[in-house]
Protein backbone atom coordinates (compact mmCIF):
# COMPACT_ATOMS: atom_id res chain seq x y z
CA UNK A 1 0.00 0.00 0.00
CA UNK A 2 2.77 2.40 0.96
CA UNK A 3 4.64 1.52 -2.20
CA UNK A 4 1.53 2.21 -4.28
CA UNK A 5 1.07 5.63 -2.68
CA UNK A 6 4.72 6.45 -3.31
CA UNK A 7 4.36 5.54 -6.98
CA UNK A 8 1.24 7.73 -7.29
CA UNK A 9 2.94 10.70 -5.60
CA UNK A 10 6.02 10.29 -7.78
CA UNK A 11 3.92 10.08 -10.95
CA UNK A 12 1.95 13.16 -9.97
CA UNK A 13 5.18 15.07 -9.28
CA UNK A 14 6.51 14.13 -12.70
CA UNK A 15 3.24 15.29 -14.25
CA UNK A 16 3.57 18.70 -12.55
CA UNK A 17 7.18 19.06 -13.68
CA UNK A 18 6.34 18.14 -17.28
CA UNK A 19 3.36 20.50 -17.23
CA UNK A 20 5.48 23.38 -15.94
CA UNK A 21 8.17 22.64 -18.50
CA UNK A 22 5.59 22.52 -21.25
CA UNK A 23 4.05 25.81 -20.16
CA UNK A 24 7.51 27.41 -20.00
CA UNK A 25 8.37 26.15 -23.46
CA UNK A 26 5.15 27.56 -24.87
CA UNK A 27 5.97 30.99 -23.42
CA UNK A 28 9.31 31.16 -25.23
CA UNK A 29 9.21 32.71 -28.72
CA UNK A 30 9.75 30.66 -31.86
CA UNK A 31 11.97 32.40 -34.44
CA UNK A 32 12.12 29.74 -37.15
CA UNK A 33 9.36 31.03 -39.43
CA UNK A 34 10.33 34.68 -38.91
CA UNK A 35 14.01 34.03 -39.68
CA UNK A 36 13.19 32.08 -42.82
CA UNK A 37 10.69 34.55 -44.25
CA UNK A 38 12.45 37.79 -43.32
CA UNK A 39 15.93 36.47 -44.05
CA UNK A 40 15.11 36.13 -47.73
CA UNK A 41 14.92 39.93 -47.99
CA UNK A 42 18.24 40.59 -46.22
CA UNK A 43 21.23 41.15 -48.49
CA UNK A 44 25.01 41.13 -48.26
CA UNK A 45 26.65 44.40 -49.35
CA UNK A 46 30.31 44.47 -50.39
CA UNK A 47 32.21 47.64 -51.30
CA UNK A 48 35.55 48.60 -52.78
CA UNK A 49 37.14 51.99 -52.17
CA UNK A 50 40.52 53.45 -53.03
CA UNK A 51 42.59 54.54 -50.04
CA UNK A 52 46.19 55.52 -49.49
CA UNK A 53 48.50 53.08 -47.82
CA UNK A 54 52.10 53.22 -46.70
CA UNK A 55 54.81 51.43 -48.66
CA UNK A 56 56.52 50.71 -45.36
CA UNK A 57 53.35 49.06 -44.09
CA UNK A 58 53.12 46.98 -47.26
CA UNK A 59 56.75 45.93 -46.91
CA UNK A 60 56.16 44.97 -43.29
CA UNK A 61 52.93 43.10 -44.05
CA UNK A 62 54.06 41.37 -47.24
CA UNK A 63 51.37 38.70 -46.89
CA UNK A 64 47.84 39.27 -48.30
CA UNK A 65 45.45 40.88 -45.84
CA UNK A 66 42.06 39.10 -45.38
CA UNK A 67 39.00 41.29 -45.83
CA UNK A 68 35.61 41.09 -44.23
CA UNK A 69 37.01 38.91 -41.45
CA UNK A 70 37.16 39.29 -37.66
CA UNK A 71 40.60 40.96 -37.78
CA UNK A 72 39.54 43.93 -39.94
CA UNK A 73 39.25 46.19 -36.88
CA UNK A 74 42.79 45.29 -35.80
CA UNK A 75 44.28 46.07 -39.22
CA UNK A 76 42.25 49.28 -39.57
CA UNK A 77 43.50 50.58 -36.21
CA UNK A 78 47.10 49.60 -37.00
CA UNK A 79 47.05 51.30 -40.38
CA UNK A 80 45.88 54.62 -38.92
CA UNK A 81 49.47 55.17 -37.78
CA UNK A 82 50.69 55.09 -41.36
CA UNK A 83 47.92 56.93 -43.21
CA UNK A 84 49.46 60.40 -43.25
CA UNK A 85 52.97 59.41 -44.30
CA UNK A 86 54.38 61.05 -47.47
CA UNK A 87 55.29 57.71 -49.05
CA UNK A 88 51.72 56.55 -49.43
CA UNK A 89 50.25 55.05 -52.57
CA UNK A 90 46.65 54.05 -53.39
CA UNK A 91 45.30 50.60 -52.68
CA UNK A 92 41.90 48.94 -52.83
CA UNK A 93 40.07 48.39 -49.55
CA UNK A 94 37.18 45.96 -49.33
CA UNK A 95 34.49 45.87 -46.66
CA UNK A 96 31.22 44.12 -45.93
CA UNK A 97 27.88 45.22 -44.55
CA UNK A 98 24.20 44.39 -44.62
CA UNK A 99 20.99 45.75 -46.07
CA UNK A 100 17.40 44.76 -46.74
CA UNK A 101 15.01 44.96 -49.68
CA UNK A 102 12.00 47.29 -49.31
CA UNK A 103 10.39 46.85 -52.74
CA UNK A 104 10.07 43.98 -55.27
CA UNK A 105 11.89 46.06 -57.93
CA UNK A 106 15.15 46.23 -55.97
CA UNK A 107 15.29 49.21 -53.62
CA UNK A 108 17.57 48.43 -50.68
CA UNK A 109 18.12 50.21 -47.36
CA UNK A 110 21.50 50.24 -45.62
CA UNK A 111 23.75 52.55 -43.59
CA UNK A 112 25.57 55.50 -45.11
CA UNK A 113 28.82 54.41 -43.49
CA UNK A 114 28.59 51.01 -45.20
CA UNK A 115 28.85 52.50 -48.70
CA UNK A 116 30.29 56.00 -48.13
CA UNK A 117 33.09 56.94 -50.58
CA UNK A 118 32.90 53.54 -52.23
CA UNK A 119 34.05 53.19 -55.84
CA UNK A 120 32.08 50.01 -56.24
CA UNK A 121 28.99 48.65 -54.42
CA UNK A 122 27.77 45.11 -55.00
CA UNK A 123 24.79 43.25 -53.56
CA UNK A 124 24.38 39.51 -53.03
CA UNK A 125 20.92 38.04 -52.45
CA UNK A 126 20.31 35.18 -50.07
CA UNK A 127 21.16 31.83 -51.62
CA UNK A 128 22.48 33.36 -54.83
CA UNK A 129 25.97 33.36 -56.30
CA UNK A 130 25.40 36.35 -58.59
CA UNK A 131 26.52 39.83 -57.49
CA UNK A 132 24.45 42.79 -58.59
CA UNK A 133 25.95 46.24 -59.18
CA UNK A 134 24.12 48.68 -56.92
CA UNK A 135 23.33 52.29 -57.77
CA UNK A 136 23.42 54.77 -54.88
CA UNK A 137 20.07 56.55 -55.02
CA UNK A 138 20.65 58.85 -52.07
CA UNK A 139 22.64 59.34 -48.86
CA UNK A 140 21.92 61.02 -45.56
CA UNK A 141 25.11 61.14 -43.45
CA UNK A 142 23.36 62.94 -40.56
CA UNK A 143 21.17 59.92 -39.84
CA UNK A 144 23.60 57.37 -41.36
CA UNK A 145 21.06 56.09 -43.89
CA UNK A 146 21.43 55.21 -47.56
CA UNK A 147 19.17 53.95 -50.34
CA UNK A 148 20.44 51.64 -53.10
CA UNK A 149 18.86 50.20 -56.23
CA UNK A 150 19.67 47.04 -58.16
CA UNK A 151 18.27 45.97 -61.54
CA UNK A 152 16.54 42.62 -61.42
CA UNK A 153 14.19 40.73 -63.73
CA UNK A 154 12.36 38.81 -61.04
CA UNK A 155 10.26 40.15 -58.18
CA UNK A 156 12.21 40.20 -54.94
CA UNK A 157 11.02 39.43 -51.40
CA UNK A 158 10.67 42.57 -49.30
CA UNK A 159 10.41 43.79 -45.73
CA UNK A 160 8.01 46.46 -44.48
CA UNK A 161 8.59 49.15 -41.86
CA UNK A 162 6.69 48.76 -38.60
CA UNK A 163 5.79 51.42 -36.04
CA UNK A 164 8.84 51.92 -33.82
CA UNK A 165 6.86 54.19 -31.50
CA UNK A 166 4.72 51.20 -30.49
CA UNK A 167 7.75 49.06 -29.68
CA UNK A 168 8.20 48.60 -25.94
CA UNK A 169 11.18 47.93 -23.75
CA UNK A 170 11.34 44.21 -23.01
CA UNK A 171 9.82 43.05 -26.31
CA UNK A 172 11.57 40.35 -28.33
CA UNK A 173 13.44 41.43 -31.46
CA UNK A 174 15.53 39.68 -34.11
CA UNK A 175 18.57 41.02 -35.97
CA UNK A 176 19.67 39.57 -39.30
CA UNK A 177 22.89 40.49 -41.07
CA UNK A 178 26.43 39.53 -42.04
CA UNK A 179 28.63 39.96 -38.93
CA UNK A 180 32.31 39.41 -39.73
CA UNK A 181 31.22 38.34 -43.22
CA UNK A 182 29.21 35.37 -41.88
CA UNK A 183 26.31 35.43 -44.30
CA UNK A 184 22.73 35.70 -42.96
CA UNK A 185 23.39 35.35 -39.26
CA UNK A 186 20.26 35.51 -37.08
CA UNK A 187 20.43 36.74 -33.48
CA UNK A 188 17.64 37.42 -30.98
CA UNK A 189 17.18 39.52 -27.87
CA UNK A 190 14.97 42.19 -26.41
CA UNK A 191 14.61 45.95 -26.68
CA UNK A 192 16.78 47.22 -23.83
CA UNK A 193 15.94 50.93 -24.09
CA UNK A 194 14.57 53.59 -26.44
CA UNK A 195 15.55 57.15 -27.24
CA UNK A 196 19.27 56.60 -26.65
CA UNK A 197 21.61 59.50 -27.46
CA UNK A 198 25.16 58.21 -28.06
CA UNK A 199 26.74 61.26 -29.70
CA UNK A 200 26.93 59.85 -33.20
CA UNK A 201 25.01 62.71 -34.84
CA UNK A 202 22.56 65.58 -34.34
CA UNK A 203 19.48 63.35 -34.55
CA UNK A 204 20.37 60.51 -32.20
CA UNK A 205 17.27 58.61 -31.07
CA UNK A 206 18.39 54.99 -31.04
CA UNK A 207 16.69 51.78 -30.05
CA UNK A 208 19.06 49.83 -27.80
CA UNK A 209 18.99 46.04 -27.97
CA UNK A 210 20.90 43.11 -26.52
CA UNK A 211 20.42 41.07 -29.71
CA UNK A 212 24.01 40.43 -30.81
CA UNK A 213 25.17 43.09 -33.29
CA UNK A 214 28.74 43.04 -34.59
CA UNK A 215 30.79 44.61 -37.41
CA UNK A 216 29.07 43.59 -40.62
CA UNK A 217 25.56 43.81 -39.12
CA UNK A 218 25.43 47.51 -40.05
CA UNK A 219 22.48 48.28 -42.31
CA UNK A 220 20.60 45.09 -41.48
CA UNK A 221 17.08 45.01 -40.05
CA UNK A 222 15.93 44.82 -36.43
CA UNK A 223 12.60 42.98 -36.60
CA UNK A 224 9.65 42.62 -34.26
CA UNK A 225 7.85 39.29 -33.86
CA UNK A 226 5.50 40.18 -36.73
CA UNK A 227 8.47 40.38 -39.11
CA UNK A 228 8.28 44.18 -39.41
CA UNK A 229 11.40 46.34 -39.47
CA UNK A 230 11.36 48.56 -36.39
CA UNK A 231 15.03 49.57 -36.63
CA UNK A 232 18.13 49.61 -38.81
CA UNK A 233 21.14 48.17 -36.99
CA UNK A 234 23.80 50.86 -36.99
CA UNK A 235 26.16 51.13 -34.04
CA UNK A 236 27.89 49.23 -31.28
CA UNK A 237 29.97 50.32 -28.31
CA UNK A 238 33.52 49.08 -28.78
CA UNK A 239 34.11 48.59 -25.06
CA UNK A 240 30.74 46.94 -24.40
CA UNK A 241 29.21 43.54 -25.02
CA UNK A 242 25.59 42.75 -25.75
CA UNK A 243 24.76 46.37 -26.58
CA UNK A 244 23.67 47.44 -30.04
CA UNK A 245 21.83 50.43 -31.45
CA UNK A 246 19.30 50.74 -34.26
CA UNK A 247 17.78 53.75 -36.03
CA UNK A 248 14.01 53.75 -35.31
CA UNK A 249 11.89 52.79 -38.30
CA UNK A 250 9.63 55.82 -37.99
CA UNK A 251 12.60 58.12 -38.51
CA UNK A 252 14.18 55.89 -41.15
CA UNK A 253 10.96 55.51 -43.13
CA UNK A 254 10.58 59.26 -43.57
CA UNK A 255 14.22 59.66 -44.58
CA UNK A 256 14.13 56.78 -47.07
CA UNK A 257 10.94 58.16 -48.65
CA UNK A 258 12.69 61.51 -49.19
CA UNK A 259 15.78 59.86 -50.63
CA UNK A 260 13.64 57.88 -53.06
CA UNK A 261 11.77 61.00 -54.16
CA UNK A 262 14.40 63.77 -54.06
CA UNK A 263 17.73 61.84 -53.87
CA UNK A 264 18.51 63.91 -50.76
CA UNK A 265 16.93 64.98 -47.49
CA UNK A 266 15.55 68.51 -47.11
CA UNK A 267 15.46 69.79 -43.53
CA UNK A 268 14.34 72.99 -41.89
CA UNK A 269 16.93 75.45 -40.57
CA UNK A 270 16.70 78.21 -37.96
CA UNK A 271 20.22 79.58 -38.05
CA UNK A 272 21.05 79.54 -34.35
CA UNK A 273 23.48 77.79 -32.04
CA UNK A 274 21.73 76.28 -29.04
CA UNK A 275 22.42 74.54 -25.76
CA UNK A 276 20.60 72.87 -22.89
CA UNK A 277 19.74 74.73 -19.71
CA UNK A 278 21.02 73.74 -16.30
CA UNK A 279 19.27 74.65 -13.06
CA UNK A 280 21.41 77.73 -12.43
CA UNK A 281 20.84 79.18 -15.89
CA UNK A 282 17.10 78.46 -15.67
CA UNK A 283 16.96 80.21 -12.30
CA UNK A 284 18.89 83.16 -13.68
CA UNK A 285 16.41 83.44 -16.53
CA UNK A 286 13.46 83.19 -14.10
CA UNK A 287 12.29 79.88 -15.58
CA UNK A 288 10.53 77.44 -13.26
CA UNK A 289 12.42 74.42 -14.63
CA UNK A 290 15.40 73.82 -16.93
CA UNK A 291 13.40 72.94 -20.03
CA UNK A 292 13.74 74.32 -23.55
CA UNK A 293 16.66 75.21 -25.80
CA UNK A 294 18.76 78.27 -24.99
CA UNK A 295 19.96 80.29 -27.98
CA UNK A 296 23.67 80.95 -27.56
CA UNK A 297 24.06 82.92 -30.78
CA UNK A 298 22.06 83.93 -33.86
CA UNK A 299 23.77 83.64 -37.23
CA UNK A 300 23.65 86.84 -39.31
CA UNK A 301 21.22 86.86 -42.20
CA UNK A 302 19.59 83.56 -41.24
CA UNK A 303 15.85 82.90 -40.58
CA UNK A 304 16.06 83.33 -36.80
CA UNK A 305 17.64 86.77 -37.06
CA UNK A 306 15.11 87.86 -39.68
CA UNK A 307 12.29 86.80 -37.33
CA UNK A 308 13.74 88.79 -34.42
CA UNK A 309 15.18 86.01 -32.25
CA UNK A 310 18.11 86.96 -30.02
CA UNK A 311 20.91 85.41 -28.02
CA UNK A 312 19.57 84.52 -24.58
CA UNK A 313 16.10 83.58 -25.82
CA UNK A 314 14.81 80.17 -24.74
CA UNK A 315 12.69 78.24 -27.25
CA UNK A 316 9.93 76.49 -25.30
CA UNK A 317 7.75 75.10 -28.09
CA UNK A 318 7.52 74.71 -31.86
CA UNK A 319 4.05 74.63 -33.44
CA UNK A 320 2.60 74.07 -29.96
CA UNK A 321 4.80 70.99 -29.39
CA UNK A 322 6.84 71.50 -26.22
CA UNK A 323 10.65 71.49 -26.49
CA UNK A 324 12.31 69.59 -23.66
CA UNK A 325 15.93 70.17 -24.68
CA UNK A 326 18.21 71.07 -27.58
CA UNK A 327 17.95 67.60 -29.15
CA UNK A 328 14.17 67.87 -29.25
CA UNK A 329 14.43 71.26 -30.96
CA UNK A 330 16.91 69.97 -33.55
CA UNK A 331 14.68 67.03 -34.44
CA UNK A 332 11.52 69.12 -34.59
CA UNK A 333 12.97 71.85 -36.82
CA UNK A 334 14.68 69.29 -39.05
CA UNK A 335 11.39 67.44 -39.52
CA UNK A 336 9.77 70.54 -41.03
CA UNK A 337 10.25 71.42 -44.71
CA UNK A 338 12.28 74.48 -45.76
CA UNK A 339 10.04 77.44 -46.49
CA UNK A 340 7.42 76.52 -43.89
CA UNK A 341 6.48 79.06 -41.25
CA UNK A 342 7.10 77.69 -37.78
CA UNK A 343 5.42 79.09 -34.68
CA UNK A 344 7.91 79.43 -31.82
CA UNK A 345 7.05 80.03 -28.18
CA UNK A 346 10.04 81.89 -26.75
CA UNK A 347 10.96 82.93 -23.21
CA UNK A 348 12.50 86.40 -23.16
CA UNK A 349 13.17 88.65 -20.17
CA UNK A 350 10.70 86.96 -17.86
CA UNK A 351 7.79 86.49 -20.25
CA UNK A 352 6.67 84.24 -23.08
CA UNK A 353 6.52 85.67 -26.60
CA UNK A 354 5.42 84.19 -29.93
CA UNK A 355 7.55 84.40 -33.09
CA UNK A 356 6.89 83.12 -36.59
CA UNK A 357 9.97 81.99 -38.50
CA UNK A 358 10.10 81.09 -42.18
CA UNK A 359 12.54 78.20 -42.10
CA UNK A 360 15.57 77.99 -44.34
CA UNK A 361 17.20 74.80 -45.59
CA UNK A 362 19.68 72.97 -43.40
CA UNK A 363 22.94 72.75 -45.30
CA UNK A 364 26.49 71.61 -44.41
CA UNK A 365 27.72 75.05 -45.53
CA UNK A 366 25.56 76.67 -42.86
CA UNK A 367 26.89 74.30 -40.22
CA UNK A 368 30.49 74.91 -41.28
CA UNK A 369 29.92 78.65 -41.14
CA UNK A 370 28.49 78.39 -37.65
CA UNK A 371 31.57 76.49 -36.48
CA UNK A 372 34.22 78.16 -38.66
CA UNK A 373 37.08 79.34 -36.41
CA UNK A 374 38.09 82.14 -38.74
CA UNK A 375 34.66 83.67 -38.54
CA UNK A 376 34.27 83.46 -34.78
CA UNK A 377 34.16 86.52 -32.60
CA UNK A 378 37.00 86.90 -30.07
CA UNK A 379 34.97 85.68 -27.10
CA UNK A 380 33.79 82.54 -28.90
CA UNK A 381 37.43 81.69 -29.70
CA UNK A 382 37.66 81.07 -25.97
CA UNK A 383 34.59 78.80 -26.05
CA UNK A 384 32.40 81.32 -24.22
CA UNK A 385 28.84 82.38 -24.93
CA UNK A 386 27.73 85.29 -22.76
CA UNK A 387 25.48 88.33 -22.52
CA UNK A 388 24.80 91.19 -20.10
CA UNK A 389 22.86 90.38 -16.93
CA UNK A 390 19.27 91.63 -17.08
CA UNK A 391 17.74 93.63 -14.24
CA UNK A 392 15.17 90.96 -13.37
CA UNK A 393 17.90 88.28 -13.25
CA UNK A 394 20.12 90.06 -10.71
CA UNK A 395 18.22 88.96 -7.60
CA UNK A 396 18.03 85.31 -8.73
CA UNK A 397 21.77 85.39 -9.38
CA UNK A 398 22.48 86.80 -5.92
CA UNK A 399 23.57 90.23 -7.20
CA UNK A 400 22.61 93.60 -5.72
CA UNK A 401 22.13 95.06 -9.18
CA UNK A 402 22.33 94.13 -12.86
CA UNK A 403 26.05 93.94 -13.57
CA UNK A 404 28.57 91.77 -15.36
CA UNK A 405 28.19 89.16 -18.10
CA UNK A 406 26.16 85.98 -17.68
CA UNK A 407 27.91 82.90 -19.11
CA UNK A 408 25.28 81.04 -21.14
CA UNK A 409 27.54 78.40 -22.64
CA UNK A 410 31.01 76.85 -22.47
CA UNK A 411 32.26 74.71 -25.36
CA UNK A 412 33.76 71.28 -24.69
CA UNK A 413 37.55 71.27 -24.91
CA UNK A 414 37.75 75.07 -25.01
CA UNK A 415 40.11 77.40 -23.12
CA UNK A 416 37.12 78.54 -21.05
CA UNK A 417 36.37 74.98 -19.99
CA UNK A 418 40.04 74.45 -19.16
CA UNK A 419 39.79 77.57 -16.98
CA UNK A 420 36.86 76.03 -15.03
CA UNK A 421 34.27 78.51 -16.29
CA UNK A 422 30.70 77.21 -15.99
CA UNK A 423 27.33 78.18 -17.49
CA UNK A 424 25.53 80.37 -14.96
CA UNK A 425 28.72 82.15 -13.85
CA UNK A 426 28.66 85.95 -13.88
CA UNK A 427 31.88 87.62 -15.05
CA UNK A 428 32.31 90.84 -13.03
CA UNK A 429 35.88 91.78 -13.95
CA UNK A 430 38.44 90.90 -16.61
CA UNK A 431 42.07 91.65 -15.77
CA UNK A 432 40.81 93.74 -12.84
CA UNK A 433 38.57 95.90 -15.01
CA UNK A 434 34.78 95.87 -14.69
CA UNK A 435 32.81 94.51 -17.66
CA UNK A 436 29.12 95.05 -18.34
CA UNK A 437 29.02 94.45 -22.08
CA UNK A 438 30.46 91.97 -24.56
CA UNK A 439 32.17 94.90 -26.30
CA UNK A 440 34.09 95.76 -23.11
CA UNK A 441 35.12 92.12 -22.79
CA UNK A 442 36.38 92.10 -26.39
CA UNK A 443 38.36 95.31 -25.90
CA UNK A 444 40.18 93.90 -22.85
CA UNK A 445 40.77 90.61 -24.65
CA UNK A 446 42.24 92.29 -27.74
CA UNK A 447 44.49 94.65 -25.81
CA UNK A 448 45.68 93.62 -22.37
CA UNK A 449 44.61 89.98 -22.69
CA UNK A 450 46.52 89.15 -25.86
CA UNK A 451 49.51 91.10 -24.61
CA UNK A 452 49.73 88.97 -21.46
CA UNK A 453 48.40 85.77 -23.02
CA UNK A 454 45.97 85.24 -20.15
CA UNK A 455 42.73 86.62 -18.75
CA UNK A 456 42.06 86.90 -15.02
CA UNK A 457 38.32 86.74 -14.40
CA UNK A 458 36.52 87.74 -11.23
CA UNK A 459 33.43 85.53 -11.21
CA UNK A 460 30.29 85.56 -9.11
CA UNK A 461 29.19 81.97 -8.57
CA UNK A 462 26.42 80.81 -6.22
CA UNK A 463 26.73 83.81 -3.96
CA UNK A 464 30.53 83.74 -3.84
CA UNK A 465 33.25 85.59 -5.73
CA UNK A 466 36.12 83.53 -7.16
CA UNK A 467 39.00 84.20 -9.54
CA UNK A 468 39.56 82.04 -12.59
CA UNK A 469 42.13 82.32 -15.38
CA UNK A 470 41.83 81.56 -19.08
CA UNK A 471 44.98 80.91 -21.03
CA UNK A 472 44.62 82.37 -24.52
CA UNK A 473 45.25 80.00 -27.45
CA UNK A 474 48.49 80.63 -29.28
CA UNK A 475 48.22 81.44 -32.99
Amino acid sequence: MIRRKFILVFAFSLFLIWSAAGAGAKSLPEFTELAGKAGAAVVNISTVKTVKTSRRLQEFFHFPRPHGGPFDDFFDQFEKFFRQRPDQKPRKQRSLGSGFIISPDGYIVTNNHVIADADEVKVNLQGGDKSYDAKVVGLDPETDLALLKIKVKQKLPQLSFGDSDKARVGQWVVAIGNPFGLDHTVTAGIISAKGRVIGSGPFDDFIQTDASINPGNSGGPLLNMDGEVIGINTAIIASGQGIGFAIPSNMAGEIIAQLKKDKKVLRGWLGVTIQDLDENTAKALDLKEPKGALISSVLPGQPAEKAGLESGDVILAVDDDSVEDMNALLKKIASLPPGQKAKLAVWRKGEEKIFFVKLGQRDPKHLAKADEPGKQTPETELGLAMRPVEQQEALALGLDKAQGLLVTGVADGSPAQAGAIHPGDVILEVNQREVNSVREFKDILESDGKKKGVLLLLIHRRGKSVFRTITLPKK
